[in-house]
């Protein structure tokens, strides 16, 4: 009798360590703003790094700033126009962006809270460019297709489309006071107003001292190089490093109390909106229920990595905020990622993130250059 007690307890203990509910608790958690929803746009570009600027301005000043994410998108839209016709059209036009568009709107125009700049006509509107984006397009390409010297004011017509979806930014409308570096809540008329270059510098961000990281085999390691993706219209540089090392300093720069803005794919079954999972399944058997159940992940190498990049399984479709890490109960770690289509989404807008996704899917990371390690920080020269 008891031998049969002690096998069934033996039978129901190894059920349930094949078959666990994820329980998470945190390991680290780095303040940073709130969640939002980019809405109907494809501009988490713009949501996830301005959401990193927001926590770089926390980390140095304590402030909590809220920046405005439309004024970012609207500067890069005239960037992106620029560059498509010059180009001929031989560029790539759309809604989507990088990192580092974000830190050279900063870096040309300044930055401006959300209450200078919302970015939509109606503040209770929900953001949608599927008409705007259209008609900038048609644009650009009938600027191309005319050549700027039969189409001498496209860019009136490409800013009066702007206007029209996301509102004015005229030059007087540029003009903050900076009681609002303090306190979005507060406006004192009688301050000296700023220019949002002049609002940049009191936010004590120094835009030089961001550098964006990646890993891939087909270029050499420790180099700076310009990653072929389509969202890479502006040419940014990404510093290449060894896969291990690309995830040692992410790891040193969460555990050092650093954000990063991530760059991934989010098109893997296995990367889970609903449940706010994502993960690499070692059997693909395993790919629904590993999304409420622990189960084993595949082991990611470079050479995996590279051929999923280059095979366009891997591709640069969602950009997110890493701000700390959580483990499961087994010790497995997990990235706890900010992303910005509303706290609905996932767990309260966030999603966690395996190791074994983020060394996979992953194209690239932006973090302050005192969140490397000293190896890297020596080898890369910064």
């Amino acid at each position: 009798m008891n031998k049969s007690i002690f096998y069934v307890a033996f039978l129901l203990f190894g059920y349930a360590g094949f078959s666990q509910k994820y329980e998470f608790h945190t390991l680290k958690d780095i303040e940073a703003t709130p969640v939002i929803s980019q809405d109907k746009t494809g501009t988490c570009w713009s949501f996830a790094t301005t959401s990193f600027l927001e926590a770089e301005i926390i980390r140095l000043t304590g402030k909590k700033i809220d920046l405005s994410e439309m004024y970012n998108v609207r500067n890069t839209y005239l960037d992106k126009a620029e560059n498509y016709v010059m180009r001929q059209g031989k560029a790539q036009y759309g809604e989507g962006g990088l990192s580092h568009d974000v830190i050279n709107s900063a870096r040309k125009y300044g930055v401006v809270p959300e209450s200078n700049f919302i970015g939509k006509t109606t503040a209770d509107l929900e953001y949608n460019h599927a008409k705007m984006v259209a008609e900038l397009e048609a644009i650009v390409k009938k600027a191309v297709a005319e050549t700027p010297k039969k189409y001498q004011n496209w860019k009136t017509d490409y800013t009066a489309v702007l206007d029209k979806y996301m509102g004015k930014f005229n030059e007087n409308e540029k003009i903050i006071l900076p009681k609002l570096a303090i306190d979005n809540t507060k406006v004192v008329a009688t301050e000296k107003s700023l220019s949002p270059k002049q609002f940049l510098a009191t936010t004590n961000l120094n835009l030089e001292d961001y550098l964006t990281l990646t890993s891939f085999t087909n270029e050499p390691f420790y180099s700076k190089f310009i990653l072929n993706i389509p969202d890479n219209f502006a040419n940014g540089t990404f510093y290449n490093l060894p896969l291990d090392e690309f995830i040692q300093n992410i790891d040193n720069a969460i555990n050092k109390g650093f954000t990063l803005a991530l760059d991934t794919d989010v098109s893997e079954a296995t990367f889970s909106a609903k449940n706010g999972i994502a993960v690499i399944p070692e059997n693909e058997t395993d790919s629904q229920v590993i999304l409420t159940e622990i189960k084993p992940e595949k082991k990611i190498t470079p050479e995996y990595r590279q051929t999923e990049f280059e095979n366009f399984d891997t591709q640069d479709d969602h950009l997110m905020h890493i701000v700390g890490k959580v483990e499961d109960q087994k010790g497995d770690v997990f990235y706890k990622v900010k992303n910005s289509w509303g706290t609905n989404s996932g767990r309260n807008g966030f999603v966690y993130m395996s190791v074994a996704y983020l060394r996979l899917k992953s194209i690239s990371v932006m973090l302050h250059k005192d969140g490397l390690i000293k190896k890297t920080k020596t080898a890369l020269g910064v």
